[in-house]
């Protein structure tokens, strides 16, 4: 099949869905009123509360949620075959991640901005909120500590990078101070503007790459990972427009136009040579690889639903909506773009690698051959590097079509990748800082909930796992093999708080989050069993201590917002048999 159909028909799905589903949901479901009074407004203080425009806000949150998990996440789950891949990315991203996004935005902003372990509290019991915050902590605990190495590795992998990322921090800052609050000239100028300045950034990473030397013993990722942890502490602790809402903004805009090249040079050579996808439609049994159910689910993760979006939702996001009006586009509308650009990804490395592919010994494949070069087993495409290379291969095969040279392209790609990882762990710091001060805000500690204290908690705690397995910086990855199970645990919890709330609405609107909920639920508990499982034989102390608390805790939560779901319903029959 000539990949340019799977990517016609997705793009017409998702926005048919946005303007179908999506609607449903604004105008039936969550009953969105453009004039409720909102979080940035109501508690506007210029640093966490701040009212941004719509287009501002899609580029912070779509860049915020986005990571490299609908990059990764698709690089590996092909090799079960394109076909279920697709299906989940194209029917998940509609039916369950956007839905999930839309209700747990929607939901923060009509609770002043809390966030989902706070809302929790509210529509289930105090317990549940407290289970909730610690499955959290360890969650973005990973997640940061995780995020700092996969761009300290990207750094490592395509040096072409470095200047790029490191370049639009002081860009970003004159952006949001000129642009953003002084208004010197208008949007579409500075934005214009901003992003010249990127990319001709960019091509300075193309012609001179940075390549960071070991210093003191410590390894280049070791080294690269203290220093974007520090650099987190000090975002997490600036008042959103001063960098983070700005630099998300011009990210975005840069990876626009990083992801039209790439469209443009698939869409060129579709009708020129032809981009067949040369992957498999279906591979149930792939040499070394886990069984496809449930392990597709849990891995291509991000470009379907992810939990992780839920913390960045109630975290961030909800804080800077001007208008209940701005959730469906900002909330489902990002999700559906995140599942377009997993399509993408999916094409480049089941298409686009075909093009072209040097193997291990020097060799220049094509087709199948090229494909199975790369994914001919599990252990074949196994790490993080190795998903990278794939994604960039393909991306700079498609490319060269439309005249982007190998060097150019990718430095394009490396910065396209960086720059999502980077306002990732961006988020993530600011939104583990909320939960710690939040956290100590229940339990009446005030020196908990000063913001630097808290900053320095979730740094630290991340630094310490990050170096516990040595220099490199790698100790993250130890809990690596356990994170999509539970990133998609947390998504199905916050499905089940949203049950609970559109429950409380009366009528069987709970439907619309009770059905994905009940699905990934099932999914993920097998994932995460299966995964303990797995770590108990292989006598992994720290794996099953971790999971092994999270899976327990997790099933407190279930076990115990099920019960108040069942009693309710129960309360609301005889109320309707009397």
């Amino acid at each position: 099949m000539n990949a340019i159909w799977i990517f016609l028909v997705s793009s017409i799905g998702y926005l048919v869905a946005y303007h179908t589903y999506g609607r449903f949901l604004a105008q039936k479901i969550f009953k969105i009123d453009p004039n409720a009074q909102v979080p940035s407004k109501e508690l506007a203080d210029g640093n966490e509360f701040v009212s941004s425009e719509r287009q501002v806000m899609f580029g912070h949150h779509f860049t915020s949620i986005a990571g490299t998990g609908p990059i990764v996440g698709p690089a590996i789950g092909i090799i079960w075959g394109w076909g279920p891949a697709l299906v989940w990315v194209f029917l998940g991203a509609i039916l369950m991640g956007a839905v999930h996004d839309f209700g747990v935005l929607m939901l923060s902003v009509r609770h002043q901005g809390a966030s989902i372990a706070q809302v929790a509290g509210e529509w289930a019991t105090p317990r549940v909120r407290s289970l909730f915050f610690m499955v959290i902590f360890l969650a973005l605990l990973i997640v940061m500590a995780i995020f700092g190495l996969v761009i300290a590795i990207i750094f490592k992998q395509f040096p072409q990078s470095v200047w790029a990322v490191w370049g639009e921090i002081p860009i970003a800052i004159l952006f949001g101070t000129w642009i953003l609050k002084q208004k010197r000239v208008s949007l579409g100028v500075g934005t214009l503007l901003g992003v010249g300045a990127l990319y001709v950034l960019v091509a300075l990473g193309a012609m001179v790459p940075f390549e960071m030397p070991s210093i003191a013993g410590i390894p280049a990722t070791g080294v690269w990972t203290i220093i974007l942890l520090a650099y987190a502490y000090i975002a997490s602790v600036l008042p959103v427009g001063t960098l983070l809402q700005p630099r998300d903004f011009l990210n975005a805009w840069q990876l626009y136009v990083a992801l039209g090249a790439i469209i443009i040079g698939m869409i060129v050579t579709a009708f020129g040579p032809g981009l067949p996808m040369v992957a498999p439609v279906l591979a149930l049994s792939p040499a070394g690889a886990p069984p496809l159910w449930p392990f597709l689910f849990i891995t291509v993760a991000c470009g379907a639903i992810s939990g992780f979006h839920s913390l960045v939702c109630s975290g961030t996001s909800s804080k800077q909506i001007a208008s209940e009006a701005d959730v469906q586009y900002i909330g489902y509308g990002s999700m559906v773009t995140e599942g377009l650009l997993a399509v993408v990804v999916l094409i480049a490395v089941g298409a686009g690698i075909g093009l072209s592919y040097t193997s291990a010994d020097g060799q220049i494949l094509q087709g199948t051959a090229a494909w199975y070069a790369h994914y001919g087993s599990w252990s074949a495409s196994a790490g993080l590097g190795s998903k990278l290379t794939a994604v960039v291969i393909g991306f700079a095969n498609m490319m060269a079509s439309i005249g982007i040279s190998e060097k150019m392209g990718v430095a394009i790609v490396g910065v396209f990748i960086a720059s999502f990882a980077g306002t990732t762990l961006d988020s993530a710091t600011r939104v583990q800082r909320y939960m710690i001060s939040e956290y100590f805000a229940t339990t009446g500690i005030k020196w908990g909930q000063n913001k630097w204290v808290a900053t320095g908690i979730a740094v630290i705690t991340a630094l310490l796992l990050a170096f516990s397995s040595g220099p490199n910086g790698a100790g993250a990855l130890l809990l690596w093999p356990m994170f999509g199970a539970i990133n998609q645990l947390l998504a199905a919890l916050a499905l089940l708080v949203l049950t609970l709330y559109l429950q409380s609405k009366g009528g069987r609107a709970y439907w619309v989050t009770g059905l994905p909920c009940l699905l990934l639920t099932v999914l993920t508990v097998w994932a995460c069993t299966l995964n303990q499982v797995t770590f108990w034989q292989s006598q992994s102390v720290l794996l099953i201590l971790i999971n092994g608390n999270i899976l327990a805790l997790s099933l407190l939560m279930i076990l115990e917002m099920a019960s108040i779901f069942r009693k309710r319903a129960k309360l609301a029959h005889e109320q309707v048999r009397q």
